[in-house]
């Protein structure tokens, strides 16, 4: 296990009715500007439940977050936080919302424009900001980073920034999401925790077995959530997943990888994919690719998440990764580049786009544009 220094000072406020106690941990005398999507809150309760936790409070609202947070709307929200004197924001939304206001929190702190925040990476000097989470995807909601997309030049990169203070979670408020949002959720949340864990094998027992537990509990409650969005304790469940598959708690002294989600962000760039979907089209086609050199991990997967043994290990290892690809087309996801009609065109432009930064990506670096295609060639 290698060295490491962990904390996560998000405080996490879970269950039904939950979102009542935001009057309790927003401090008084603050200025706060709620962020919000497309609307949707409005429809489920969820605005009405913050907008009367909130009464006496001085509110500032912002609308029009998008599934991939932009450039050119979150300058909209930080000039208007800007001429408002916001001093505190609270997110009322899923991943993409968090992301966002993440990046806000920063550029109301910040001179210039936010692009050269996300640019450099990171920014510290933020306004304290809270979230009321709507969708289980990202993990947005207990960690410090983000996820901007610009698209005057369809780029999309990661940003990272402060935790968020708290964080809201009440089940009762995914239950009429669309099938399809808590499908990419679903895989958004598995490949998280595969980044982690997928790399090199007796690091930790503890990280594994972690990771691993979270990988059935998405299987055994998939198909039931699914069907039946309004099912308490399995959406219960599914939230709790996706934060503690992204929260930091299954990285602790490990390598991790992320090339899927590196490429997956090219992919939504580009064709404005949905983010899980584009996971769930990389990932079984970056296990075919990277199979020698995952061989040890791919076998202990195989066997301990989906029961896979007997045979040659050629054998096991291939039927693990049918086994992923045929769980996200259980969810009703695409699983192949041809599934959302993206052809060699793209698969160049992310070669070109990855050799001219000159990255390499996964555990040891070395998903570099060259392996990058390779990757996108067996998602065809």
């Amino acid at each position: 296990m290698e060295n490491f220094i962990f904390q996560n000072p998000t405080k996490l406020i879970f269950g039904k009715g939950m979102i009542a106690q935001l009057s309790k941990e927003i401090p008084e005398g603050k200025r706060v500007m709620l962020t919000f999507g497309g609307g949707s809150v409005k429809k489920n309760g969820v605005y009405e439940q913050v907008k009367e936790a909130l009464k006496g409070f001085d509110v500032v609202e912002f609308w029009g977050i998008e599934a991939n947070p932009k450039i050119e709307t979150l300058r909209k929200a930080i000039q208007l936080g800007k001429e408002k004197k916001v001093d505190f924001l609270l997110a009322v939304g899923g991943g993409s919302v968090i992301d966002g206001t993440k990046l806000i929190s920063a550029g109301l702190m910040y001179e210039g424009d936010a692009w050269e925040l996300v640019l450099k990476g990171s920014f510290r000097h933020t306004v304290p900001l809270g979230a009321v989470l709507t969708l289980p995807a990202t993990g947005s909601e207990m960690n410090s980073g983000a996820v901007i997309s610009r698209s005057e030049t369809a780029e999309k990169y990661p940003f990272y920034s402060n935790y968020p203070v708290f964080s809201v979670l009440d089940p009762t408020v995914t239950f009429s999401l669309p099938v399809y949002q808590v499908a990419c959720g679903i895989a958004d949340t598995f490949v998280h925790v595969m980044e982690q864990y997928m790399t090199v094998p007796g690091q930790s027992r503890l990280m594994d077995r972690w990771a691993e537990g979270i990988l059935h509990s998405l299987i055994e409650i998939a198909p039931e959530i699914i069907q039946h969005q309004d099912n308490y304790d399995k959406m219960a469940d599914f939230m709790l997943c996706a934060t503690m598959g992204l929260n930091g708690f299954i990285a602790l002294g490990v390598r991790q990888d992320w090339a899927t989600h590196m490429i997956g962000h090219e992919l939504t760039a580009l064709h404005d994919l949905t983010h899980g979907a584009t996971l769930a089209i990389v990932l079984p086609g970056l296990l075919r690719t990277l199979k020698e050199k995952k061989r040890a991990k791919l076998l202990q997967y195989g066997e301990r998440v989906w029961g896979i043994t007997g045979n040659s290990e050629e054998d096991r290892i291939e039927k693990a990764i049918a086994c992923t690809e045929d769980f996200f087309k259980s969810l009703g996801l695409p699983t192949r580049l041809g599934d959302v009609q993206i052809g060699e065109e793209t698969i160049k432009e992310i070669e070109r786009r990855f050799t001219e930064r000159k990255v390499g990506y996964g555990e040891d670096q070395d998903v570099t544009g060259t392996v990058a295609r390779q990757i996108l060639e067996n998602c065809k």
